[in-house]
């Protein structure tokens, strides 16, 4: 069965455009206009991917990812930005509300093909593993699994581990007695030693290891 990619744009040729390529590659898409559309149409449509811009009218891209992701319903759906900034501290921003992955516009076909295939593929992986385990049912009483599985640091693992639980950096930053700006640090570390480059794929790591017996 052919996969449907949700496409949140707010100018109609470009709209059109990433719909198209998806289209002869035959996938299925729908398409809003904004992202208070964008977030209905997800809720009817159940897409398998959602490619979303991030400057857009009555609500941006970060308030999208993160309305999605504060619904069970995607809470794993894969979730990559269109961006015409280029700016490393955009795309971070992005990644630490949840996204997976971005693309800078105007859009490549190979790139954005490559995109959607590589996260679809991780998201069907993640639902095998979760199927077989019948879930994840992790244990947070501990950081110590994390800080073994990964070669973090006692600290670094601590803050994972409140990340994993849903936790902002800021959450974290006042839960260990640190500034905001040490605990972005040390999640970047965590990324970085875990080779990921998203709060989510980081905390699905975690998760399994948190849920390993």
């Amino acid at each position: 069965m052919s996969k449907k990619i949700l496409i949140i744009e707010d100018q109609a040729p470009m709209r059109r455009n990433v719909a198209l390529m998806l289209e002869l590659e035959g996938y299925k898409t729908c398409t809003a206009e904004n992202g208070r559309v964008g977030v209905e149409v997800a809720r009817q449509e159940k897409p398998d991917l959602v490619l979303c811009d991030v400057m857009m009218p009555e609500l941006d891209g970060y308030g999208v990812v993160q309305a999605l992701r504060e619904d069970d319903n995607f809470a794993n759906t894969p979730f990559i930005f269109l961006t015409a900034k280029s700016d490393r501290s955009d795309v971070r921003i992005g990644m630490n509300f949840g996204a997976d992955d971005y693309l800078t516009k105007p859009v490549v076909r190979d790139d954005l093909l490559a995109a959607v295939q590589t996260r679809l593929a991780r998201a069907e992986a993640l639902q095998e593993r979760m199927a077989e385990s019948g879930g994840f049912n992790p244990d947070f009483t501990s950081h110590e699994p994390l800080q073994k599985a990964f070669s973090l640091t006692p600290r670094e693992a601590e803050v994972l581990l409140w990340v994993t639980q849903g936790k902002s950096n800021g959450d974290v930053a006042a839960i260990l007695g640190m500034s905001e700006k040490t605990a972005k640090q040390h999640l970047g570390t965590c990324f970085q030693k875990m080779g990921v480059e998203s709060r989510n794929a980081a905390s699905l790591q975690a998760l399994e290891v948190l849920s390993a017996r």
